[in-house]
């Protein structure tokens, strides 16, 4: 278990307030008011301790099968749906989304579902409607990185939209077109509640999932590839 860099300036400044309290406490407890001590020393652990629990990056376990796609994010399947007018080069037409909410409890990095070449991005101005809203998908701030799987004989399209919600106001995603991503590898995060949205073409990969499965990223199976061998 690791802190993600993406949250550096917020677990380090947590991490700072947490040790100017554990000194205040300290000199608290020289000059006799031991229970102004512990009362700062416990407030400052609890704060560095309840901003890592946010920015933690667990190790997952990556499946070999470079059929399967896997999860770009924790949470729960919220919704599987066919998108008609999907359009971010090079996927344009018709696909299948799995959408997954990320509740503020949730691990928020992002990772890629299969290795593949990023060929376009694009951010998308909006709103912060709550992420569970069913006009999120549409209306939020997003972001999208869309590209080819590289792994096994199909070079299938692939695209990762980040979500932001209510309480989600930054989205975190410094890849740009022309990177090359590894299946589960870590590219971005969402700050606090949020919702990632998987596309995937409909008729050349099977769903493994249904909606309401708790799903980790980069290590449970969202679907696979057709005739991959």
């Amino acid at each position: 278990m690791t802190l993600t860099h993406y949250g550096f300036r917020e677990w380090g400044s947590a991490l700072a307030l947490a040790l100017v309290l554990c000194g205040l406490a300290w000199w608290l407890y020289r000059i006799g008011w031991h229970m102004s001590a512990w009362i700062s020393a416990g407030v400052g652990v609890v704060l560095f301790l309840a901003v890592a629990f946010f920015f933690r990056n667990p190790c997952r376990k990556v499946p070999a099968d470079p059929g399967l796609l896997v999860s770009p994010a924790d949470g729960v399947v919220r919704d599987i749906e066919i998108v008609d007018d999907f359009d971010i080069p090079p996927f344009t037409g018709r696909a299948r989304r799995i959408g997954i909410f990320l509740s503020v409890f949730n691990v928020h990095v992002n990772r890629a579902p299969a290795a593949m070449t990023v060929e376009s991005t694009h951010y998308r101005e909006g709103e912060y409607l709550d992420a569970r809203h069913a006009e999120a998908t549409r209306r939020n701030e997003a972001m999208t990185i869309a590209g080819l799987r590289t792994e096994g004989k199909k070079k299938i399209p692939l695209a990762v939209r980040q979500i932001s919600g209510a309480i989600a106001r930054r989205i975190v995603c410094p890849v740009q077109a022309g990177a090359k991503l590894k299946r589960g590898e870590i590219y971005g995060m969402i700050k606090f509640g949020s919702r990632t949205e998987l596309y995937f073409p409909v008729e050349e990969v099977e769903v493994k999932v249904k909606v309401g499965d708790a799903v980790r990223g980069g290590s449970s199976i969202l679907a696979s590839v057709k005739d991959d061998d």
